[in-house]
Formats: C-alpha cells, sequence, structure tokens
C-alpha cells in the first residue's frame, strides 16, 4: 500500500515573512487549502487572495493555483491579494494598502507653497506691478478690495492643507506670496513679508470663523466659548481640538446625504458583521470608510474610554482596518513607511548602538545586554533586527519605562498582570526571563487601558506599528515617559511632521542618521 503523501509548504505571507506549513494529506480544494492557511497565519491573512506557486514545469515560474492537484508535495506559495478586495492596490505586496478615497483634505502641507490665482483685476495689476519693479524697485499699492482678494484666496488654499496652520507654515505661504510677485514687497522690512504674515494670520481666524458658522466640523468644534456674551464660559484659545500630530483629516465633516442617525445604523451593521465566523471584508471596508466622519467626532468632542470606544467599533481590532483608519487620518500608508524608513535607518541605528554601549555607564551597560542577547540568536533576520533597532531606541534616548514593555509567563498564569496599565506591549513567552528583550516571543499583545486591544501580534516591529495606528485612530497621547521614542517614531520614521522643532536629543539623533 502506497504512503500517504506529506505536503511541506513555504507560504510567502508578506514581502519579508514566510511561514512553514505541513499538511499530512492533499486538501480537498483550493478553497479549503486557501481556508487552512488563513488559520495558520490569522490575523495576517484576513483579505481576499489568490495563491501562486513556483510550477517546476517553467522553470519555478509563478503559475496560479486553481486545480488543488496541481499543488506539489513540496513547494514555495505566494499570497496575491485579489484585485476585487477594496482594501487593496495593484501590488503583489500583501502588507499595501490603499489610497483611501476621502471626500475630505487629501494631501498635507506642502515642502514649497503655490501662490493661488487670483481675481482677473489683481492678477492683471500685480502683472504690471512686477514688471515696474524690475525695472524701478518700485512697490504697488494695492486697494482695499484687492488686498481683500489676496487674503481671502491666500486663507483658502492654505485651510485646503490646515485649519490652523503654524507660524513657520503661515510664514512659508507669506514668504511665497512676496516671491512669486515681488511688488507686493513691504519697504523697511527686513523680509519683506511680517506684514503679510500678520494679515494672513488674522485673514485665516476670519476665515475659519465664516466655516464654523457654516456648520464646517472641524473648526465648530471650537466654537461657543467665551465672549463678551459668555463670559464665565472656556477661554477662547484654551484647549483647543485641532491637529497636532499631523493628521490630514482630523475631524471631517460627515458624508453628502448621510446624518448622525445614518451613520449610526451603518455602525450596527459593521458590528453585526464582525461578529459573523465568516466576515465580509469588503462589506465591512466599506461601511467603515462611509462612517469614518461618525467615529472622528465621537473620539474628539466625547473622548470615550478606549473599551468602550472599541466596544462601538469592534472593526478597528482588525489589522487591516486599522491601518485603513491611519490612512485615513494622515494619507500615509502605515506598514509600507513604517517599514521601509526603519528598514533603512537600522544598519545606522545598531552602529549607533555598538559606539554608545563601548562605552561606560549605566546607558551603555543596558545596550550591551540587548545587544549580547541579539548576537547569541541563531538567525539574525530582518524582524531581529527591526526588534533591536526599536527595543535599543529608547535606551539609547535615555526613556525607560518597565510599565510599557512587560513579559507574561503563559505557563504561570493565564491572563497578563495588566492592572493599571495605560499603553503596554506585554510579550507573551514559555519561560522565566529576566532578558530585556525576547527575540522569539511566542507573540506580543497590546494594551491600552488595562484593556487587551490587540493580541497574537508575532513581533516587535508588527506590535509597534500597530501601536502607532492605535495611537491616531484612538487620538491616545504618547506615553510621557517615552515621549521621545514616539516622536522619533512620529517624525523621523513615520515622516509626519507637525511643525513642531525637535528636541536636541532627537536632533542629535537625526543628524547622526543623515550622516550614513
Amino acid at each position: 500500500m502506497a504512503a500517504t503523501p506529506t505536503f511541506l509548504l513555504r507560504v510567502s505571507v508578506t514581502t519579508d515573512v514566510a511561514i512553514k506549513v505541513t499538511l499530512t494529506k492533499r486538501p480537498e480544494s483550493v478553497k479549503e487549502l486557501i481556508n487552512i492557511l488563513r488559520e495558520k497565519a490569522k490575523p495576517r491573512l484576513d483579505f481576499e487572495f489568490t495563491l501562486h506557486y513556483e510550477d517546476p514545469d517553467f522553470g519555478g515560474q509563478l503559475s496560479c493555483l486553481l486545480d488543488i492537484q496541481e499543488l506539489p508535495e513540496k513547494v514555495t506559495l505566494k499570497i496575491i491579494r485579489s484585485e476585487r478586495d477594496t482594501s487593496s492596490c495593484a501590488s503583489s505586496d500583501t502588507d499595501i494598502l490603499p489610497l483611501v478615497p476621502i471626500s475630505q483634505r487629501q494631501k498635507s502641507w506642502p515642502d514649497i507653497f503655490s501662490v493661488p490665482t487670483f481675481s482677473y483685476e489683481v492678477e492683471h495689476v500685480l502683472e504690471k506691478g512686477n514688471s515696474a519693479f524690475a525695472t524701478s524697485a518700485k512697490t504697488l499699492k494695492l486697494t482695499r478690495s484687492q488686498k481683500h482678494n489676496i487674503l481671502e484666496n491666500m486663507a483658502a488654499l492654505m485651510y485646503d492643507f490646515k485649519p490652523y496652520p503654524s507660524d513657520n507654515d503661515v510664514g512659508m505661504a507669506a514668504e511665497a506670496l512676496v516671491t512669486a510677485h515681488p511688488c507686493l514687497k513691504e519697504p523697511g522690512s527686513v523680509s519683506g513679508w511680517c506684514g503679510w504674515k500678520m494679515s494672513l494670520k488674522f485673514k485665516m481666524g476670519d476665515y475659519r470663523g465664516k466655516l464654523s458658522r457654516s456648520g464646517c466640523l472641524e473648526v465648530s468644534v471650537n466654537a461657543g466659548k467665551r465672549s463678551k456674551n459668555y463670559p464665565d464660559k472656556e477661554h477662547p484659545h484654551s484647549n483647543i481640538k485641532r491637529a497636532r500630530r499631523a493628521e490630514v483629516n482630523f475631524l471631517p465633516n460627515l458624508p453628502k446625504g448621510e446624518s448622525q442617525a445614518s451613520l449610526e445604523e451603518m455602525r450596527l451593521q459593521i458590528m453585526d458583521e464582525v461578529q459573523k465566523s465568516q466576515q465580509n471584508l469588503r462589506l465591512i471596508e466599506k461601511l467603515m470608510q462611509k462612517t469614518f466622519a461618525l467615529r472622528r467626532l465621537e473620539i474628539i468632542q466625547e473622548n470615550p474610554q478606549v473599551k468602550d470606544f472599541l466596544g462601538k467599533w469592534p472593526a478597528l481590532r482588525i489589522e487591516s482596518q486599522l491601518c485603513a483608519e491611519f490612512q485615513r487620518i494622515t494619507n500615509v500608508n502605515l506598514r509600507n513607511q513604517f517599514y521601509a524608513v526603519l528598514d533603512q535607518h537600522t544598519p545606522r541605528l545598531m552602529a549607533l548602538y555598538r559606539q554608545k554601549a563601548a562605552r561606560t555607564g549605566k546607558i551603555s551597560e543596558a545596550l550591551r545586554d540587548i545587544l549580547k542577547i541579539y548576537e547569541l540568536q541563531e538567525v539574525h533576520d530582518v524582524n531581529m533586527k527591526r526588534t533591536l533597532a526599536l527595543r535599543a531606541l529608547p535606551v539609547y534616548l535615555r526613556e525607560e519605562d518597565p510599565q510599557f514593555f512587560k513579559t507574561w509567563n503563559v505557563e504561570e498564569s493565564d491572563e497578563p498582570g495588566i492592572i493599571d496599565t495605560p499603553v503596554a506591549l506585554v510579550t507573551a513567552v514559555t519561560e522565566d526571563t529576566a532578558d530585556p528583550v525576547n527575540f522569539s516571543p511566542a507573540s506580543i499583545c497590546i494594551v491600552v487601558e488595562d484593556d487587551v486591544t490587540m493580541s497574537d501580534i508575532p513581533n516587535l516591529a508588527d506590535a509597534f506599528a500597530l501601536l502607532i495606528g492605535l495611537m491616531y485612530a484612538l487620538h491616545l497621547d504618547y506615553p510621557k515617559t517615552l515621549i521621545n521614542t514616539f516622536t522619533f517614531i512620529q517624525k523621523i520614521i513615520m515622516g509626519l511632521d507637525d511643525g513642531k522643532a525637535l528636541k536636541p536629543r532627537l536632533l542629535s539623533l537625526k543628524n547622526d542618521l543623515l550622516m550614513e
């Protein structure tokens, strides 16, 4: 009697993550094999995909697996997102998420500010003024209506990028205006545009007031504060609800034709769909996109408890939906940006850690301990290098919080000790260890406000990426003891610059990285 064949599969889940799967028999169908792989790689494969295998008949070239009888006993499979999957884009990389279509703002503040086109009259006057300035350096004197037109158009364009531009942003816009139209330069001013900067600041306040009265959410949320008629209310400049971490869509308006009541019905539909054993991920994606403004309104205005909020929006516990939510808020692909920049800087970070570890002191000793554990690992793959780069980062920045990096021995207790834990990454291990880092954890879970928000995360890099997503999706503050670490991840790795100057310690690290 012939022996039953054993199927040994190497499944390429992402560009840098592969899992080994052994099957005792051939699955009945391709669909059954897909379900087996979903369970093995849970929750990474929570999207629609097809399987491609290295076909020995064509020299190992990829072929789509349509018939289960074509599956070799030993083969490498590659996961390819289905083009029908609305949560994907045209790429074979399973970690790539779409540029989510948003009816609101889709661009952040530009590196070079482009001056808008003004009314026909103003453009004609400026053209003549620029010609006169080029020949005689004579500046242009505008009428009140002409200046109003310039400021109104500039304010509208600035609002397209940010409702609350920083002082530097307004200065950039004023400088761009005078550079584009030299005849507007102010005589006697060192820069030539300081007066325009002040005028633009006042005009932006006036422009926000108009939009607030029209019901625009991201500015009307700050209305109704202290005034002559209401002297007992909150100071108008205190507790301003606005983007502080380079959020592009901080508080968008409700979709056209929708109300809070209609969006609430969609929320209930999402809850029903998430609870099903066979989730319709395309439907969840569509409904989550529709209800984005409702979630932002609730999280910004009401500031609910995280557990209660996720109870109402359970789809945010799904990795793909959390990444999509982050992209809706920032227009940045969470996984792509995080891993690309982290991998770019990891070699230099490791070199800096080793330089610091060669010195004396507590920081150097702590870095030596982490590096020693890393060197003892049999394989130094990309995930271990990422773990080293991220785990040693707070130590290098002279920050350490034992309440943030926690260890849970699953053999000793059924649940981790997370009482009085605002934010933490809990590493599950199967034996007692006093090591500051575990490069091959059983799993990692994210804890927010004493609640296990996400679990079964395979490595520290994935956990950090998802935690950044949660920070933005839930509007959470960074841990005070790790403020430099998270600011580094936000500004340097994610490229989300909020316009604030880096602290000297972070600026020094940034300059060191640029020297690589």
